[in-house]
C-alpha cells in the first residue's frame, strides 16, 4: 500500500528542524519541495503559527523555526519522526476516555496497524489490575500502539517486559538519569513511580489478532500537581531532572523507539540483548519483597526473572516460587 504524502505542515518543520536551530530554509525552497506556490507556504505557516508555532523570516535567507508549542502538536511529533526516517500514523486527541480503548476501537474498525494513538488527558486511564491512571492535561504522554502481530499467545510471555526495557533505555537516553524498572511494568525513580504499561490482546483461535500496548509517561507536570493520594508515590522526568523536557520531540523518539523494539520482538533478535537489558534497570533484583496473587502472599529475595518472564522469588526456607501475575512490594 502506497505511504500518503504528508501533510505540508508536516514537510515544511521536517525542513525547518533539520536546517538546525540558526538555520534557515528559504520560501523558494519549501514551495519547490512542496510543489505549490509561495502562497500557499504562507498560508501553511499560517495555520501553524495559529497552532503555536512562530517563525522569523530573514530577507534573502528565509525562514527559521523561532519557537515551537510546549504542548503535545501531532505535525511537530511527525516531522520530528521523519527527521529520523520513520513514519508512524498517528492521532492526536484533545480529550479521550482511554487511548487503549480507542487503539482497540480503531482496531476493531479496520484501521490499518500499527499505528498510535496519544491525547492531552484521558478521563478513564487505566494501568494494571484495572486501577485509575491519573490523565490531567499538564504536559505528560498518554500514548497506545495498535499492532497486527499474528503470533501464538506463548510468543507474547515477555513482550510487556521487552517494551519497558526499551522505554527505559530511550528515557535514560534522552533525560541523562537511569530509571528502574519494577517488574512487571513500572518505570521508577527513586521509588516513585514516573510511569506504567499496560498491554492488551484480542485472539482469534490460537493466534493474537489486535495487541494494544499503552503507556502513561509522567513528562512535565509539576510536583504540585499530584492528588494528595499520590503526592510522594508519582514523580515526573522534569521533576526528577529538575528542567522541563521538550515533550513533542520525546514523543517522537518514543515511537520511534516502540516500532523497532517491536520489530525485534516479532523477528526474534530481542533474545540477544533482553536478559542483559532487563538486569540493567531491574530494581527489584536481589530485594526483599512481598508478591500478593489472589489470597497468596508470599515474602522473599527476588532473584530476577525467568526465560518466560515470571517473576522468581526465593522464601526464607529457600523455596523458589515463580509469579507470571501480581503485586509486588519493596521491603523496607
Amino acid at each position: 500500500m502506497k505511504t500518503p504524502r504528508p501533510a505540508p505542515e508536516v514537510l515544511i518543520l521536517e525542513a525547518l528542524l533539520a536546517a538546525g536551530p540558526g538555520g534557515h530554509v528559504s520560501g523558494v525552497a519549501l514551495a519547490r519541495q512542496l510543489d505549490v506556490s509561495r502562497v500557499a507556504v504562507w498560508q501553511h505557516m499560517e495555520k501553524l503559527r495559529a497552532a503555536g508555532f512562530a517563525f522569523e523570516g530573514v530577507r534573502a535567507r528565509g525562514y527559521r523555526l523561532a519557537a515551537q508549542p510546549a504542548a503535545l502538536s501531532a505535525p511537530l511529533i511527525a516531522a520530528h519522526l521523519r527527521g529520523h526516517g520513520r513514519d508512524c500514523p498517528l492521532t492526536l486527541l484533545d480529550e479521550v476516555d482511554s487511548t487503549n480503548e480507542e487503539a482497540a476501537r480503531q482496531l476493531a474498525a479496520g484501521r490499518p496497524a500499527p499505528f498510535a494513538i496519544l491525547a492531552r488527558r484521558q478521563t478513564q486511564g487505566r494501568g494494571r489490575l484495572g486501577r485509575a491512571w491519573h490523565s490531567a492535561d499538564n504536559g505528560n504522554l498518554y500514548a497506545s500502539f495498535a499492532f497486527r502481530p499474528r503470533l501464538a499467545p506463548v510468543r507474547m510471555q515477555t513482550f510487556t517486559l521487552w517494551m519497558g526495557v526499551n522505554i527505559c533505555e530511550l528515557v535514560a537516553n534522552f533525560c541523562h538519569a537511569a530509571p528502574g524498572l519494577k517488574w512487571p511494568n513500572d518505570l521508577l525513580f527513586s521509588g516513585r513511580k514516573a510511569g506504567g504499561m499496560l498491554t492488551e490482546a484480542r485472539m482469534d483461535a490460537d493466534e493474537i489478532r489486535d495487541l494494544v500496548f499503552g503507556l502513561g509517561l509522567n513528562v512535565n507536570s509539576p510536583a504540585a500537581a499530584w492528588p494528595r493520594e499520590l503526592a510522594g508515590r508519582a514523580i515526573s522526568l522534569a521533576e526528577h531532572t529538575g528542567a522541563p523536557l521538550d515533550l513533542n520531540h520525546l514523543a517522537a523518539a518514543l515511537i520511534g523507539r516502540v516500532l523497532l523494539a517491536y520489530d525485534r520482538f516479532l523477528d526474534g533478535t530481542f533474545a540477544e540483548t533482553f536478559a542483559d537489558l532487563w538486569n540493567t534497570y531491574d530494581v527489584l533484583r536481589g530485594q526483599p519483597v512481598t508478591v500478593l496473587q489472589g489470597p497468596e502472599r508470599v515474602s522473599g529475595t527476588a532473584l530476577g526473572i525467568d526465560d518466560e518472564g515470571a517473576l522468581v522469588l526465593r522464601n526464607a526456607k529457600g523455596r523458589t516460587h515463580r509469579f507470571r501475575a501480581g503485586e509486588v512490594t519493596l521491603e523496607k
